[in-house]
């Protein structure tokens, strides 16, 4: 009795169930909430949300799901489980149904849970991205818990935290330890000294209760002994169900323990009455990951084995449906070849068509562990499903290692259209890369090996990527081997090859006439929807993103930018997620929006994936927004961008580096070091004949008096402005929307009335630096009205900033914690929390950092 009483307390989690219980009120009224519910594990999260459950009003819908803790999750696993049990029933394969199913289940009240989030796999987390965009408007509570002490930087739950980060639906609690006086509380008439439990547990609420179950008064070196020794206390049938239930995560439903334990099931309710497991839902399972983790570390090797093989074949029994990705596990954990290259490779193909291509790498390399007895086009076969996972995961090394791999295996297998087909494959990748000649070479090598042979699906995909990585810049030559490939595709019924055909040729048209090509990209990304071929409606969204902004057509390419970014959150496709962003943020910033332009960026530098160009161009424009605002950390940046691994080969972006660390040298007042900064870039230029870059290079070398070879053609603004016309410049800068640029121009024609009307367009936009030099400029003309920024005082009132909340601000800004501004200023720490939530709020910012930079811009430090 004392060990349950001791594991059924909740003790100070008042204000975390006062504070689901306000999100439920919310939700039941029409404004559905997100919470996020964080802790290390065993401080007690599922105690926590199981207790709120029990106290809501009866006859609330609670749907209750949990992700599993395999090497290789299932795909969509929580959801799986809380749609067995969801009226109607939750079906489909993507993120965006399963998300779609369930608010429309909460068009009445209903509480969501989806606990272990850490374990999860990418559709999975991308469920919960939609479902905290789109609560808000439902009636329903999603409750996610999560453990926050075990996530590297690169774990996809940061990504997907990340992303919530600003939606407004969603509330965060943070379930702490125990105090000493929670423990002391909890130990209350045992043998046991209170303290030194207290020093032990560090108050992990699940540690406390183990030590307490023990009942001996005993305070062991480990919780590991703990749980050993209370399953060593049963007898040895009970014993054998605890132990099976050990390794077949999360738990054994009646049938499976039957089929594994056999006569032993019947010791269940020992089991359960000695606290070391718990039944749920038909099911026995351990209470925590912990303890589960302790008995299956304990167990020998054969006998891990046997249970593994016991639990494979009561799971491969075809009339309770086949749970791929668990009978995966327990293959590998059984050490059974067929098995593993049966379920893994399907399970394989499950993740990828949910989006969860993570997972997808995960199983196929699963599988060629234990593929050494297959024939080379096998193995060809399953290395090339694993490096497209790879690819679209954006893990780009490891893809272009594996079908490497896969293309000397086609060579093996003596399969030159194959072969062709890999090779394609690996054009792609490397391009991505920014391998351009390399990528060239490989579309050559594919061309020749398909040649002679008779027309097969092989063909369109060679052709599509001749056109697609064609460097010429000859529009009609793209083109026409699309074309040639989409009609192979559409012949072969291979809609994935005929999608990324249609996207060619439009691209390739609208280059040369948008209002002609936009109409073809837009019917290409609406066949590939309805052929579900998310892929080609990103790259379909990305590119008319594209040809939207390089025609100053910014608006609508801002347009296209925001439905390829909600696609690709929708269909996991990370790999066009970033290079959307990048793309987004360089036409934020030829608009002059600069908060914008900043969002997108940082958004891509707290991405781990590892995109060289779009985190290269980040790092260009946030260098560049800093600088035009009078941001810190411009230059710092910048310098970042020599980490990048960006290849020579991607001349652009070289150009957009060498401007950049030009303009922030000029706007610092440092003209010496433009010089410095472009002279090998304009040398490039030069022997490339590369006009646009030498116009863009020179033009900042020219501000800072310092003269380039050669003279550019054309009508760029770039070229008006070197040629004195700077009026002209501004006046085309203007029309493609780039304001910034444009009263830069303006403030160069020595006009005064114009050299004002552009000063006044830099204050509004923001751009101190340039406004100040401007300002200068007009006093040694003699104008003694030259405005100035609005001061301080009035900034913050601008941004509806209290005395209170300037204060706090300021120590923020000190790099001072919470807990130390509330014991300088005499408040409580929660209060604290407060103020400085309110103040990213207002500033429109996601973490304290983004705040401080924010008030620097504003200008509301100066009076400090």
């Amino acid at each position: 009795m004392a060990a349950a009483i001791a594991t059924d307390l909740l003790l100070e989690r008042e204000a975390l169930l006062e504070t689901l219980a306000a999100s439920f009120g919310a939700a039941r009224r029409g404004s559905g909430r997100l919470a996020l519910v964080s802790g290390e594990a065993g401080a007690g999260k599922t105690s926590l949300v199981r207790r709120f459950c029990e106290e809501l009003p009866r006859g609330t819908t609670v749907l209750p799901g949990a992700c599993d803790p395999l090497i290789t999750p299932r795909p969509l696993g929580p959801f799986l489980e809380i749609g067995e049990r969801s009226d109607p029933p939750i079906v489909g394969a993507s993120a965006h149904d399963v998300a779609g199913q369930l608010l429309a289940l909460a068009r009445e009240p209903v509480v969501l849970v989806v606990e272990d989030v850490h374990w999860a796999d990418e559709a999975t987390l991308d469920v919960v991205r939609l479902l905290g965009r789109r609560v808000s408007s439902t009636c329903g509570l999603v409750i996610v818990t999560y453990r926050d002490d075990e996530l590297a930087r690169d774990h996809s739950l940061r990504i997907c935290l990340g992303d919530l980060a600003t939606t407004e639906a969603v509330d965060r609690l943070h379930v702490e330890p125990l105090t000493a006086e929670g423990v002391r509380e909890l130990a209350a008439g045992r043998d046991i000294d209170p303290i030194a439990l207290f020093e032990l547990t560090s108050g992990n609420p699940f540690y406390v209760t183990e030590i307490l179950a023990g009942g001996n008064g005993v305070v062991p070196d480990t919780v590991r002994d703990i749980v050993l020794a209370r399953v060593g206390q049963l007898s040895p049938p009970a014993a054998a169900v605890v132990e099976a239930a050990s390794i077949a995560p999360p738990s054994l439903d009646a049938p499976l323990l039957l089929a594994v334990c056999g006569e032993a099931a019947d010791s269940v309710d020992e089991c359960l009455a000695s606290g070391v497991v718990r039944a749920v839902d038909g099911a026995v399972g351990f209470r925590h990951e912990l303890a589960r983790t302790a008995v299956e570390e304990s167990l020998s090797p054969a006998r891990r084995l046997a249970l593994h093989r016991a639990v494979l074949l009561g799971l491969a029994d075809e009339s309770r449906g086949l749970d791929l990705a668990r009978l995966a596990f327990h293959a590998e954990a059984a050490d059974d070849e067929p098995a593993v290259l049966r379920f893994a490779p399907a399970a394989a193909e499950q993740a990828a068509r949910a989006g969860s291509y993570r997972e997808a790498a995960a199983q196929y390399d699963r599988a060629l562990r234990f593929a050494g007895n297959l024939g080379p086009g096998e193995r060809a076969q399953l290395l090339e499903g694993r490096s497209r996972a790879c690819y679209l995961a954006d893990d780009q090394l490891e893809a272009i290692a594996v079908i490497r791999e896969a293309i000397r295996y086609r060579q093996q297998q003596g399969a030159p259209l194959q072969e062709a087909r890999a090779l394609t494959e690996l054009a792609d990748y490397l391009s991505c890369r920014g391998f351009l000649q390399e990528s060239d070479e490989t579309v050559q090598r594919a061309s020749r090996l398909v040649s002679g042979h008779p027309e097969q699906r092989e063909h369109a995909y060679v052709l599509e990527a001749a056109g697609r990585f064609r460097s010429d810049g000859d529009q009609a030559a793209r083109i026409e081997l699309a074309a040639r490939a989409l009609a192979i595709g559409e012949r072969f019924g291979d809609e994935h090859v005929a999608g990324h055909a249609r996207v060619t040729i439009g691209t390739a048209t609208a280059l040369g006439d948008l209002d002609a090509g936009l109409p073809l990209l837009e019917e290409a990304a609406q066949i590939a929807h309805r052929s579900d071929q998310p892929e080609v409606v990103a790259r379909a969204l990305n590119n008319m993103g594209y040809v939207c902004a390089s025609r100053y057509r910014h608006e609508l390419a801002d347009a296209y930018y925001d439905a390829g970014l909600k696609h690709c959150a929708e269909h996991t496709s990370d790999l066009w997620r970033i290079n959307i962003l990048a793309m987004s943020a360089l036409s934020l910033l030829a608009q002059a929006r600069f908060d914008d332009a900043a969002r997108q960026a940082v958004a891509i530098l707290d991405d781990p994936r590892e995109s060289p160009w779009p985190h290269h161009t980040a790092l260009v424009v946030l260098g560049l927004v800093r600088a035009r605002r009078g941001d810190p950390g411009a230059r710092e940046a910048l310098a970042e961008t020599t980490t990048v691994d960006l290849q020579p080969e991607e001349f652009d972006a070289i150009v957009d580096r060498a401007a950049a660390h030009a303009e922030i040298s000029w706007l610092e007042g440092r003209p010496e070091e433009v010089a410095v900064a472009t002279e090998a870039t304009v040398q490039a230029a030069l022997e490339r004949g590369d006009a646009a870059a030498i116009a863009r290079l020179a033009f900042w070398r020219r501000l800072a008096e310092t003269e380039t070879d050669g003279h550019p053609g054309g009508e760029s603004p770039y070229v008006l402005a070197l040629a004195g016309n700077w009026g002209d410049a501004a006046d085309e800068w203007a029309r493609r929307g780039q304001t910034y640029e444009a009263a830069l121009a303006l403030s160069r024609t020595g006009d005064v009335r114009a050299v004002r009307r552009a000063h006044a367009e830099l204050l509004r936009l923001g751009a101190r630096p340039l406004a100040a030099m401007v300002a200068r400029e007009l006093r040694e003309k003699g104008v003694r009205d030259v405005p100035r920024g609005p001061r301080a005082a009035t900034r913050a009132n601008e941004a509806e900033l209290t005395r209170r909340e300037l204060e706090v601000l300021g120590l923020v800004a000190e790099g001072m914690r919470n807990a130390d501004i509330a014991e300088r200023l005499f408040l409580s720490p929660r209060t604290v929390d407060h103020h400085v939530s309110a103040i990213r709020r207002k500033l429109g910012a996601r973490t304290r950092g983004e705040a401080v930079a924010a008030a620097g811009r504003l200008g509301l430090l100066e009076d400090r």
